[in-house]
């Protein structure tokens, strides 16, 4: 009671509302975790689609290329369509349309109809994670509660490449391959009905909504231009005419885009963003580190597979441990890190963990055993990303304001996938080119493959590493008495 003698609720209001922000992140991260699922989840399924829609080799990778060409160049697109017409608005269209691309998905006959709603589907994606980072900036405003929730949100996309990676399993073995596509129907269904009762709604927080159309269509382009080079760089030839001129044309849109930029009223990237030292280099250090993680996930499940001799299922359950340490370090002693430390130290620490890890891995031998050879660098690289993800994305999101948020979720993410990209078909290629050297040379095939592998690991490696003296160079620790971020736009 206060002293009029009226009871003073405001303690449980504030209560209720904490209540309600934590239901709202877990609604947020269910959609996340849905879209994370769907990229391993796939690639488990992949030979039975091959078999049941009569895919060749060359053309069964669009089932992952169609999601990942629409992902990737849409990301800038549908992170600033969120702050201009409102970040939650932007979530549900793009949960809608993912899942409702995912149902086709699960009832598709024919490759075209497949690969057509993979396709959209990476579009619902594409919006989904551009504006999910920007809703819990929104949601969580101090600096430890917002700490905590990218923890959770770290955790969520850490542990959901090991239950994707079973889940796809046990559904191909036990039902059927569209299985892996309608289990999201539900839960899509069930985020959106929770999201318009949790979710605060917003009406963007641009006065102007004017949308630059000009810079969207050349930035879209352009990435979707890059990607699919990349993707299809080591099938066609890095120095064949076709990739190295998508190459160009990607460049000379990114070009126009900027040109644009500079002297449009009211710009889709306002180039100020990257005057902000710690935005501008969370991109380069996610760049750098998707291009070794992404690798290290790909070429580490080959030398279990190709050269150990393990199963796909013995290769899911040895990444379990991986996933589950870096999980459950995103989840709370990153947080914790960050409170203390600030964001510097702990990324630097982070990479550099991981770093140690490629190195181990770039001696593992052939006759290697799981717990000597397999288990410690797997152990250091769950170290390593559990610690350095959340201070990665709090460093690209932090110093800006929340009508640009959507926009800076947009570019980050931009920047792990094409980092992503272009680590993988860079250090794939090394591996290839080492190994036929070594054949070429008389080498034993099983030796061969292995030191191609060894070759591609360190230059994850020397990724990881460049990461770490790139965020310890130019990572600025921010002042407790510093103002609020500056408006960009």
């Amino acid at each position: 009671m206060n002293k009029r003698g009226i009871a003073d609720t405001s303690t449980g209001t504030h209560t209720q509302h904490d209540r309600s922000r934590w239901f709202a992140l877990a609604v947020l991260c269910l959609g996340v975790l849905m879209i994370v699922l769907d990229v391993t989840i796939v690639n488990v399924a992949l030979p039975t689609i091959r078999e049941n829609l009569k895919f060749s080799e060359g053309s069964l990778a669009w089932v992952v290329n169609a999601y990942l060409l629409t992902s990737g160049g849409f990301l800038l697109l549908g992170g600033r369509l969120g702050d201009l017409y409102g970040h939650r608005r932007l979530f549900l269209i793009g949960i809608a349309v993912f899942t409702l691309a995912s149902l086709s998905c699960g009832f598709a006959g024919s490759q075209t109809v497949l690969v057509t709603a993979r396709a959209v589907q990476g579009l619902g994606g594409a919006i989904v994670e551009a504006v999910a980072l920007s809703l819990i900036m929104d949601l969580f405003t101090e600096t430890g509660d917002r700490a905590k929730a990218m923890g959770v949100y770290g955790f969520v996309c850490s542990g959901g490449g090991t239950i994707g990676a079973l889940l796809g399993g046990f559904l191909t073995n036990a039902l059927d391959w569209h299985w892996i596509f309608l289990v999201n129907i539900p839960i899509g269904i069930a985020v959106v009905a929770f999201s318009i009762l949790l979710l605060p709604a917003s009406r963007g927080r641009n006065v102007d909504r004017h949308l630059d159309v000009a810079g969207a269509v050349t930035v879209t382009t352009s990435l979707m231009l890059a990607i699919y080079a990349i993707v299809n760089g080591n099938d066609a030839g890095w120095t064949s005419t076709p990739t190295l001129g998508l190459l160009a044309a990607a460049a000379v849109l990114l070009a126009v885009f900027l040109i644009i930029e500079a002297r449009v009223r009211v710009p889709l990237m306002p180039l100020g963003l990257f005057r902000l030292r710690n935005v501008a280099t969370a991109n380069v250090v996610g760049m750098l580190w998707a291009a070794a993680m992404f690798a290290w996930f790909f070429l580490s499940a080959l030398y279990l597979q190709l050269v150990l001799g393990y199963s796909p299922m013995q290769v899911g359950f040895a990444f379990v441990p991986t996933n589950l340490i870096m999980a459950a370090f995103s989840l709370g002693v990153s947080a914790k890190l960050v409170m203390r430390f600030g964001i510097k130290p702990p990324l630097v620490a982070g990479l550099l963990c991981a770093a140690v890890g490629l190195l181990l891995f770039a001696h593992a031998p052939v006759g290697g055993s799981f717990v000597a050879d397999v288990l410690p660098p797997m152990l250091l690289l769950g170290f390593g990303a559990g610690i350095a993800f959340n201070p990665v994305l709090m460093a690209a999101m932090n110093d800006v304001t929340a009508s640009e948020s959507g926009l800076a979720s947009g570019i980050v993410n931009t920047s792990f996938m094409m980092g992503g990209a272009l680590g993988l078909a860079v250090l794939a290629s090394m591996a290839a080119a080492r190994t036929d050297q070594q054949l070429a040379g008389g080498v034993e095939r099983l030796v061969a493959l292995n030191n191609g592998y060894h070759a591609a690991f360190l230059g994850g490696a020397f990724f990881a590493l460049l990461a770490a003296a790139a965020a310890g160079v130019f990572m600025r620790v921010r002042d407790k008495a510093e103002g609020e971020p500056v408006e960009l736009a």
